[in-house]
């Protein structure tokens, strides 16, 4: 049993300097990596909570909030009866203007009854209406 490796506090190891600073250095590499990614992780978490603590605070209403809120509601419905008015006052401006044409239709119709009355009869009078 020439194979068999007897370990005890006395035993002695014997290795190249260079080999025992490779593995001393790259210990040291993984323990700062371990450290300083345990450290963003704990820096993220905690802005993430700060985070939601400040939205948290944010979307408490207060009473001036809901003032506001009630005033803009307000605000919101007296816009929609302009709208509407508006749109009312649109079509009162289209029925305008067909009246409008229609008066001087008609004005151009007195016009040339009364035409058509002089040429008929200069003698025509108010008094022979009245018989």
């Amino acid at each position: 049993m020439k194979d068999q490796l007897n370990v005890s506090s006395a035993s002695k190891i014997s290795m190249p300097i260079a080999n025992l600073a490779m593995v001393i250095s790259l210990v040291a590499t993984v323990v700062l990596m371990y450290s300083s990614m345990t450290q963003r992780i704990t820096s993220l978490e905690t802005s993430r909570e700060l985070m939601l603590n400040d939205l948290l605070k944010a979307s408490d209403q207060k009473p001036i909030d809901q003032e506001q809120f009630l005033i803009q509601e307000s605000l919101a419905s007296d816009i929609e009866k302009t709208i509407t008015r508006v749109d009312e006052m649109m079509h009162n401006g289209v029925n305008i203007q067909r009246m409008i044409k229609d008066i001087d239709r008609l004005r151009a119709d007195v016009e040339k009854l009364k035409d058509k009355v002089r040429e008929n009869g200069s003698g025509y009078s108010a008094v022979n209406v009245s018989e």
